[in-house]
């Protein structure tokens, strides 16, 4: 029996055959056709820009990044377009014309209102400048009854109020009151912080920031602290206005995750708390004055 005569008498045959192959050929064109769409095979590495000014990337831009800027941040003394973060990561596999998500130092400030001060703690009105796109400065303690409490906001030198237009960005120095003066707060632990929530965390302890060394540090805005003195304690012995100095490293420098889990409290460096006379007898004088009565 021919193939003819096969096909003729089974034609259902040819028939399937036929599906079959356009099939294949569809198949195949459909994954050449993917292939080509989503570049398989084509995926580069993404270079790490944090630290590099967005020029340089505009410039050499090889693997056609779609940058996006998500958000620009003035920074006194820190020239504009600094690349601060970028999402993805640098050392990401990607493809030709990704977009990359970026947030950079502002070429000129902006303006930020300043919120109300007067009358909050000292941790409120770090966290409501910060909020606003200021940062808190230098905190100025003078005896007022109430302690902790913001009496005044200074800019440069000068006072400014609530509602005033100030450069975003700009260092906002607090005077707080003092209270009774027996003020004192625990210096936080900010190792493996960054400057920035570094500065927040010892501020809103109702502290100052001492001197900051930067000695190497390649990018100032993601360098982590790896020292700090005083260091870490938990215990509430130092004097509102304290200030705490701090140095630096660059975050990729430091396993951060095993310096923090390392880190043991030095009990050396912890005093006995100081014992205040308040006027009052202790139980051995009440003993000893009894003694003589009786």
């Amino acid at each position: 029996m021919n193939k003819e005569s096969f096909f003729k008498r089974y034609p259902w045959v040819l028939h399937l055959l036929i599906m079959l192959g356009v099939s294949l050929v569809v198949l195949i064109v459909a994954f050449q056709i993917i292939r080509i769409y989503a570049r398989q095979g084509q995926e580069y590495e993404l270079p790490d820009m944090v630290g590099h000014n967005v020029a340089e990337l505009l410039a050499d831009n090889p693997i056609e990044l779609d940058v996006v800027v998500m958000d620009s941040i003035f920074r006194p003394g820190q020239e504009g377009g600094l690349i601060l973060t970028q999402d993805p990561k640098g050392g990401t596999k990607v493809k030709k014309g990704r977009k990359l998500y970026i947030t950079m130092t502002a070429y000129t400030p902006e303006d930020a209102v300043l919120p109300e001060l007067v009358g909050l703690t000292v941790r409120q009105a770090v966290s409501e400048l910060s909020a606003a796109g200021l940062q808190a400065g230098k905190l100025k303690f003078v005896e007022d009854p109430y302690k902790n409490n913001v009496i005044e906001q200074t800019c440069k030198g000068k006072t400014v109020y609530a509602g005033q237009q100030i450069e975003r960005g700009s260092m906002i120095d607090l005077l707080v009151g003092l209270g009774d003066g027996s003020g004192r707060s625990v210096v936080p632990f900010v190792l493996g912080r960054t400057s920035d929530r570094a500065r927040r965390d010892i501020l809103s302890a109702s502290l100052n920031v001492g001197h900051e060394h930067f000695g190497g540090v390649k990018n100032r805005s993601t360098a982590v602290v790896v020292r700090q003195d005083p260091d870490y304690t938990g215990v509430s012995k130092y004097t509102y206005g304290t200030s705490v100095e701090l140095w630096y490293r660059d975050a990729d420098d430091v396993d951060v995750d095993k310096m923090v889990r390392e880190f043991r409290v030095d009990s050396s460096k912890i005093e006995e708390p100081e014992v205040y006379d308040d006027g009052r007898p202790t139980p051995e004088e009440i003993e000893e004055m009894d003694e003589q009565i009786w």
